[in-house]
């Protein structure tokens, strides 16, 4: 059988090298073209995954398994369910825009720059197929190296900051994942085996560690409050690209561990724990579209919203039911694209004038009407309107969350009146109004490349918004049957 999770890897790892090494000697649109080309083939190959994926079943398919390290049974093996395809498709599609939208935007450096998202790509792929836990922990340390360049190198002025919190964040976190995978591994009789583990008896109070040591890995990386800090001090200071990718996908990979690790590995203080996790949810949910609120640079802005709805996520994971685990999924999915819209939005204007601060705009529309009107697809679907993507993910959260309580559905779905709040205020004050300051009248509209990614993302966002079977039917098997595992003790 051909290697398709493999290519998925490797491709773009493999490309970002050869990127670095075309940039020594070849001119710099000749590097663009070819990290074009292999994100654009990274894509299509995940295309062809999703073609030929079962949707009927839950088990892992298209595995991969080789022995690596025979002494202490690490191997080599990948796989994927219909948890962690939609999450790779949303990967592979953020990266090509991402490409297309750094094309005359990064002068500086453009070969490395174009490689350490290739790399990243790579490594994020790994991630969500990784069926054996010391791959999967190299994927997920490893892709803090690109990430930490990428900000570091390309970032604002206080790049070095940011770039140290979120890695040091990141890194000290992920240190108690990596000592309960070495529990895991001595209780199962020394095997790293992912799947092995989902079926372990392990006592309640040791559940009750490893739940700890996960939630430090996996909070951090959401982020939930507390551990949330991070986030707008990388996000205001990452290059556009590196907001998108970060906001888009990085975040989910906390979620994701939650869904592979947590609730399967640990049902019994995952059960136990729940009211802590929902707590924490609703908090994100409702105080920090607060901090939302009071925000004047939109990056920032966005970044607490970010975490605002992934509250959202991590509440509907810990209902415990269908609606509330898919509604987390769609939510996932849903947010990568809208929150990679606006922080290319963000990205457009402050290519023209330098400045993420409300005040330095209004009456944008005058000069931008095309900008406008897409600006305003992705802003309605950040606060939830129907018909569009956000409306899905948040609306069966709602759903889910009132099967348990409806006080938790009541809190939650106050995000819908927050949301419109801190969401139409910044749109109001960008696009709408008098032209205040000359810098405005001088701004002109969408190029080519911006029109693409802007336009491919709103149709997206739109086509999702009425139409979230395909990705419904994907994920139904595999959150049924985690579902099952969730409920059944191994105490």
């Amino acid at each position: 059988m051909f290697p398709w999770l493999s290519s998925l890897i490797w491709l773009p790892i493999v490309g970002g090298v050869a990127v670095l090494a075309i940039g020594r000697i070849a001119r710099s649109d000749s590097v663009r073209w070819v990290a074009l080309s292999v994100s654009v083939l990274t894509f299509v190959l995940s295309m062809i995954v999703y073609g030929i994926f079962d949707t009927t079943t839950a088990d892992f398919q298209l595995a991969e398994h080789a022995v690596w390290v025979d002494a202490f049974n690490v191997n080599y093996s990948v796989g994927i369910d219909g948890i962690s395809l939609p999450l790779i498709l949303l990967t592979t599609f953020l990266t090509v825009l991402v490409v297309i939208a750094g094309w005359r935007v990064i002068q500086y450096r453009i070969s490395h720059y174009l490689a350490a998202f290739l790399l990243l790509e790579g490594l994020m792929i790994g991630v969500f197929s990784a069926l054996d836990a010391v791959l999967f922990y190299i994927f997920w340390e490893g892709m803090l190296i690109p990430m930490f360049l990428i900000i570091g190198i390309w970032g604002g002025e206080n790049r070095v900051y940011a770039t140290i919190k979120f890695f040091l964040y990141t890194l000290l976190g992920s240190l108690l994942m990596l000592v309960a995978f070495l529990y895991l591994y001595n209780v199962s009789e020394s095997s790293f085996s992912i799947v092995n583990w989902h079926a372990l008896p392990i006592a309640h109070t040791a559940q009750i560690l490893l739940f700890i040591a996960f939630f430090s890995a996996f909070a951090v990386k959401v982020p939930m409050v507390p551990v949330h800090t991070w986030l707008p001090d990388a996000h205001v200071e990452a290059p556009t690209g590196g907001s998108v990718i970060l906001a888009a996908v990085m975040l989910k990979m906390g979620a994701y561990g939650f869904l592979r690790f947590t609730l399967p590995i640990l049902p019994d203080a995952s059960r136990t724990l729940a009211g802590v996790i929902i707590a924490l949810s609703l908090i994100a949910i409702v105080y920090i579209a607060l901090v939302a609120l009071a925000q004047t640079d939109m990056k920032k802005l966005i970044a607490y919203s970010s975490i605002s709805h992934m509250g959202f996520v991590t509440l509907g994971f810990f209902v415990f039911n269908t609606h509330g685990i898919e509604g987390g999924i769609v939510q996932m999915i849903s947010h990568g694209f809208i929150s990679g819209a606006l922080f290319l939005c963000v990205g457009v204007l402050y290519d023209r004038l330098h400045s993420r601060k409300l005040e330095t705009y209004g009456g944008v529309a005058h000069r931008m009407p095309v900008f406008a009107a897409l600006m305003m697809i992705f802003t309605l679907a950040n606060v939830g309107l129907p018909g569009t993507s956000g409306f899905v993910g948040e609306v069966l959260v709602i759903i889910g969350a009132f099967q348990e309580s409806a006080i938790y559905a009541a809190i939650a779905a106050l995000t819908l009146i927050l949301g419109a709040a801190y969401t139409l205020r910044m749109y109001k004050r960008v696009i709408y109004g008098k032209i205040v300051n000359e810098a405005v009248s001088t701004l002109t509209d969408l190029n080519i490349q911006e029109k693409i990614t802007l336009s491919v993302l709103a149709i997206l966002v739109l086509l999702l918004g009425v139409w979230p079977f395909p990705l419904l039917e994907m994920m139904h098997p595999s959150v049924e049957h985690l579902i099952s595992q969730i409920s059944i003790s191994k105490l």
